[in-house]
């Protein structure tokens, strides 16, 4: 534009100047020819005319032009910043496509009908003829109040036994060569005063520790170890002598050259034959504690002790499970039986956390990922949180009814439509989750059926996110008074349900025998009820 300006401005200019009128001839005169002269400025008007309009029209032109290029300019822009947005949204739609399809591995894609079943949360109870005060009141005093008495002659016949036995072992057991057996403890549902169900089973664990001059040097998963995460709740022990690396000596981390000695440890004490340690029931060419040599160790040990004091009873006594190394059976002539478990264990540090080579009965350690590997068992804590938390409760309270009710409830159904996933030990878990967060009040014994609801809405909750925590792992509001070690509360929480989300086919029959339950629920408790109108 400022171009077509200047060149209108040099045409106007240099008409004023050419123009015969500014610049007339020396003598003043007008020139005879007139009309000639007049008829040719007409013609040059015209032509400046004509002229004027052209580089108007060019000026348009130009005008026109640079709107345009602006215009595309614009459009240009506008669709740079619209593909950004485009890009942007087609970058975070892959992303959430790539979590989903992550989340999805292992087979592990919900279904429509899975989301309709498992809308839950209290819907779950629409419907269901949730029993009354009455009818729940009567059935725990007809059907498993008459228990209690039953289990404490049982616990008090099984533990006087199971001390005889033990005292057995330790004497055909060389004091130097085998392991030393420390005396049982009761754990469980037996000792925790809930279990309902019959057959009675007394669990006592048997700690064990080895001869002198080794000794166990325990590694859990959150000890600064690195675990996979299906190694969670795991812990291996290694057997090593009392003295080793007590002086901080590195010889074992490094690698020394074939002409260095440590002055420290000699030869003869640094090395020992693998057949030593197998002696120790270590793992073929390590040191780390095998349980499946311990459970072969266990069973030959409890063999030799009951043929040394088998003549002094009238019964026998058999393994009445061959994978599990302390699954005993008491069989009396007159055909009855009494069943227990004898689980050697191993003892945490000074705590009484236990690695326990095995679960009797139990699917919390199905998948074991070695023998090498051994699970904690944190019974003896809960015992005595139940314990503790019972003494601040108002006179009979109901939370161990609410865990028996439960409890019979979930056998029942499992001997209706087969064993699942869910386990007793997730139901008690659930009714110490609830201990801790509700007040003493809320227990009396005449809000049975509102603390009953509770537990099975939380562990609907639980089964609908697919979480369900370990009590006391990585819970920092454990009570002092127990004495638990600090290291479990401060590590990651452990979600028990985890194994099962993988394996959507467990998860699915867990969910199943649920509901299930909670449909029959009115029906089961109304059939071992008498009817009171």
């Amino acid at each position: 534009m400022p171009v077509g300006l200047f060149r209108v401005c040099l045409l106007v200019i240099t008409a004023i100047v050419n123009h015969p009128l500014f610049f007339p001839k020396e003598n003043g005169t007008v020139p005879e020819n007139t009309e000639e002269i007049i008829q040719k400025m007409k013609e040059r008007e015209e032509s400046l005319r004509l002229e004027q309009l052209r580089l108007e029209q060019e000026i348009a032109d130009q005008e026109a032009t640079q709107k345009a290029l602006e215009k595309a300019a614009v459009v240009v822009e506008e669709s740079k910043e619209e593909k950004v947005r485009w890009d942007m949204w087609t970058a975070l739609s892959m992303v959430i496509f790539l979590l989903l399809e992550d989340f999805q591995e292992g087979n592990w894609q919900d279904t429509g009908g899975e989301e309709d079943d498992m809308a839950v949360l209290g819907k779950a109870f629409k419907g269901v003829a949730f029993p009354d005060k009455a009818v729940l009141a009567s059935f725990y005093e007809k059907r498993i109040l008459g228990t209690t008495g039953d289990m404490a002659r049982m616990r008090e016949m099984v533990e006087g036994f199971a001390d005889d036995l033990l005292e057995a072992l330790r004497s055909v057991c060389n004091r130097d060569a085998d392991m030393e057996v420390e005396d049982c403890v009761g754990v469980g549902s037996m000792y925790e005063n809930w279990r309902v169900r019959k057959p009675f089973v007394c669990d006592l664990i048997v700690p064990f520790a080895p001869p002198e001059p080794y000794c166990f040097r325990c590694q859990t998963w959150c000890s600064g170890d690195s675990f996979p995460p299906d190694e969670q709740g795991y812990g291996t022990i290694k057997v090593c002598r009392a003295d080793e690396d007590a002086t901080g000596c590195i010889c074992d981390k490094t690698k020394l050259g074939e002409d260095m000695l440590c002055l420290l440890h000699s030869q003869v004490s640094s090395t020992r034959p693998s057949s030593e340690m197998e002696d120790l029931l270590c793992f073929k060419n390590t040191q780390y504690l095998d349980a499946d040599q311990v459970m072969k160790w266990f069973q030959i040990a409890v063999t030799k002790a009951w043929n040394r004091i088998s003549h002094k009873y009238e019964f026998d006594l058999s393994f009445s499970l061959l994978d599990s190394p302390g699954a005993l059976k008491i069989k009396f002539k007159s055909g009855k039986s009494i069943a227990f478990n004898l689980t050697p264990v191993v003892q945490y540090e000074n705590s009484d956390v236990y690695f326990i080579s095995h679960f009797p009965r139990s699917s919390l350690a199905a998948d074991i990922p070695s023998s090498t590997h051994w699970f904690l068992t944190f019974s003896v804590y809960e015992r005595r949180f139940i314990q503790l938390v019972s003494k601040t409760l108002p006179a009979n309270a109901c939370h161990v009814s609410c865990l028996q009710i439960l409890s019979f409830l979930h056998g029942k159904q499992c001997s209706l439509t087969g064993p699942s996933g869910l386990t007793n030990y997730h139901l008690k878990t659930v009714l110490l989750h609830l201990l801790q967060a509700r007040p003493s009040q809320d227990w009396a014994p005449e809000k049975l059926e509102a603390r009953l609801q509770d537990m099975l809405k939380f562990l609907e909750k639980c089964l609908h996110e697919k979480k369900l925590y370990h009590f006391f792992i990585g819970n920092g509001k454990v009570p002092a008074e127990l004495g638990f070690p600090i290291i479990f509360q401060r590590a990651e929480p452990l979600n028990l349900f985890r194994p099962f989300v993988l394996r959507r086919d467990i998860y699915g029959k867990m969910v199943d025998t649920f509901h299930e339950m909670l449909r029959n629920m009115s029906a089961l408790i109304n059939e071992y009820t008498v009817h009171i109108p």
